[in-house]
């Protein structure tokens, strides 16, 4: 994806007015999790799809491509998106909702990566960071299911959410098509015994597998 970082800036601007952010109506019944692992100018996709609420995995989705925009803070989606949306569109099951690794709206220009592809594919997304991008938060009580908002510029853009009693909390916000208070839900509902939500867990595992058996530039 060759673009300059200013027009980069300019199509977030113009996608960030499409998000939707509502109820999620339908009952869910698959969840899937997203993530990315970048060697070089290689980055591979997975998304796993598991049935919910009981997180019994039900497919697999990796795709490889190579990798043509710099790592800027701010413009994930530029780099990783492209090959994202191949793993997503492999899939022969659809998830009612994906969760990422990485933000939603809890971004500067409010459109981090979960939001980017939500919007671009109009499906349900959610954001799980596992760090900070923007906004200022007080920590949350150390029991598991405990959160505090994460603000930015005087307005709730998310939460920090604790999902293992006395480990760092996750900071969650809206993608697309969903409630904060669904994300939420959702979140702690994939959450086991580990701090990250069971699918994202299971693809970033997959994703760094694939990496190490991969060649070391696509053929």
């Amino acid at each position: 994806m060759n673009i300059s970082v200013e027009k980069a800036k300019k199509i977030q601007k113009k996608l960030s007015e499409k998000v939707e952010v509502l109820p999620l109506k339908k009952e869910i019944s698959y969840v899937g999790g997203v993530d990315v692992s970048i060697k070089g100018d290689i980055g591979i996709a997975c998304v796993v799809v598991m049935d919910y609420p009981y997180l019994r995995e039900v497919e697999i989705s990796t795709s490889k491509r190579r990798i043509c925009f710099p790592y800027i803070p701010g413009l994930l989606s530029f780099r990783e998106g492209p090959v994202i949306i191949d793993a997503i569109k492999n899939l022969s099951t659809k998830p009612d909702v994906f969760i990422f690794d990485g933000q939603g709206i809890a971004h500067p220009r409010g459109i981090g990566i979960a939001t980017h592809i939500g919007v671009l594919l109009g499906i349900s997304t959610i954001g799980c960071a596992k760090s900070v991008l923007c906004g200022i938060y007080k920590e949350p009580s150390l029991e598991k299911g405990s959160w505090s908002p994460l603000i930015y510029n005087g307005k709730k853009i998310g939460v920090a959410l604790r999902t293992r009693t006395g480990v760092k909390p996750v900071f969650i916000s809206v993608g697309n098509r969903i409630e904060l208070e669904q994300c939420i839900e959702i979140v702690l509902n994939c959450c086991t015994k580990y701090r990250l939500p069971e699918p994202i867990r299971k693809a970033h595992i997959i994703a760094g597998k694939e990496m190490k058996k991969s060649e070391p530039a696509l053929l």
